[in-house]
């Protein structure tokens, strides 16, 4: 679905995150099985003027080769301020770590536009 911004001034915010490092603590991504997931909440660095599109993609990732490599990363609450990403794996999947880069593209906050009330 498409969205049009209104105005002359857009924003784009862009960042990567280390999303989780499991393999040296044996955590769950790397030594679980079935469902599991983790979640980041990512701040932008200056507010939208209204939620953003946001796109989120797997930077790096590090899984083992010997199990299958399945994985689903979305994005959750998208505000002006931050979003939440979102990764899940299940089955016998092993992930020892996981970085993730994103942008995000919006209308930004026009500093001449101001509300009285």
């Amino acid at each position: 679905m498409a969205k049009r911004i209104k105005g002359h001034l857009i924003a784009v915010d862009q960042g990567e995150e280390i999303l989780f490092s499991d393999f040296e603590d044996d955590g769950d991504m790397w030594s679980g099985e079935g469902p599991r997931e983790r979640r980041k909440t990512i701040a932008f660095s200056e507010p939208f003027a209204q939620p953003p599109r946001v796109h989120c993609g797997l930077s790096m990732w590090d899984m083992d080769h010997g199990h299958n490599q399945r994985a689903d990363l979305t994005t959750e609450e998208v505000t002006s301020d931050g979003f939440t990403v979102v990764f899940r794996t299940w089955g016998d999947t092993r992930i020892a770590r996981v970085r993730i880069a994103w942008m995000a593209i919006g209308a930004a906050v026009d500093d001449d536009q101001w509300q009285l009330y």
